[in-house]
């Protein structure tokens, strides 16, 4: 019965932290709001999460959970290049359905449990395009540009009053993107020396070879960053 008390008052903070920063963005969810709107001493709200980061993690994660939950529901297919496409839209689709979530997650330096949640999605669809030797430059460098891009599409039509954003900057950018870092090679016909490079990086990645020592495995990948830049 305690832990039932404990997560029903957990979850009125969650949500009426929820409301206020939808209501008026993150300045107005402050730790003396939170707890008046939810009924609750100010003790109650740091004993249950710690500080206001804390909670501010908890309402992160509480507005990313169906986000997340559609993006592990996607699934893989066996093209994903299309998976990014399809992986683009849902975030995009989200940072406008949700925008109070949205610059809680990506409009600040911290990254929040979810948010790397997301972003080791993101890393993954890339290096399977890098293993498919579809790849032209680094996983890391591709997925930071991919992210960058698609937050700066978000953020972009955000900060556009709704009736004058040109929604075909999503799939505009998209397709940029999507430009800059793949090839039209098929895995079979891959023959691109920097594309091999990120794919191999990416398999001994995954199944690091037992023969070679940490710092030979050090040396290798060092010299297939070089071949692949």
């Amino acid at each position: 019965m305690c832990y039932r008390r404990y997560m029903d008052t957990r979850e009125r903070l969650v949500k009426a932290a929820a409301d206020l920063l939808i209501e008026g963005g993150k300045e107005a969810v402050s730790t003396r709001a939170v707890a008046s709107a939810a009924g609750v001493q100010a003790p109650t709200l740091y004993r249950l999460f710690g500080d206001k980061d804390g909670l501010l993690d908890a309402v992160a994660a509480h507005g990313f959970s169906d986000y997340l939950a559609t993006k592990h529901a996607m699934g893989a297919s066996d093209d994903p290049v299309d998976d990014l496409r399809r992986g683009w839209e849902l975030h995009i689709g989200f940072g406008l359905a949700r925008p109070a979530f949205y610059l809680l997650m990506y409009g600040e330096p911290r990254k929040r449990a979810a948010r790397l949640e997301a972003d080791a999605m993101l890393r993954d669809i890339i290096s399977r395009i890098a293993s498919a030797g579809r790849l032209t430059v680094p996983v890391e460098q591709a997925a930071q540009f991919v992210h960058a891009a698609g937050m700066g599409v978000v953020l972009a039509l955000i900060a556009t009053p709704e009736q004058e954003r040109d929604l075909g900057l999503i799939t505009f950018s998209r397709e940029q993107v999507i430009r800059a870092i793949t090839s039209e090679a098929s895995p079979e016909g891959a023959s691109d020396i920097p594309s091999r490079a990120i794919a191999l990086k990416v398999a001994l990645e995954e199944e690091p070879p037992l023969m070679l020592s940490p710092a030979e495995r050090a040396m290798l990948a060092e010299w297939l960053d070089r071949v692949a830049k």
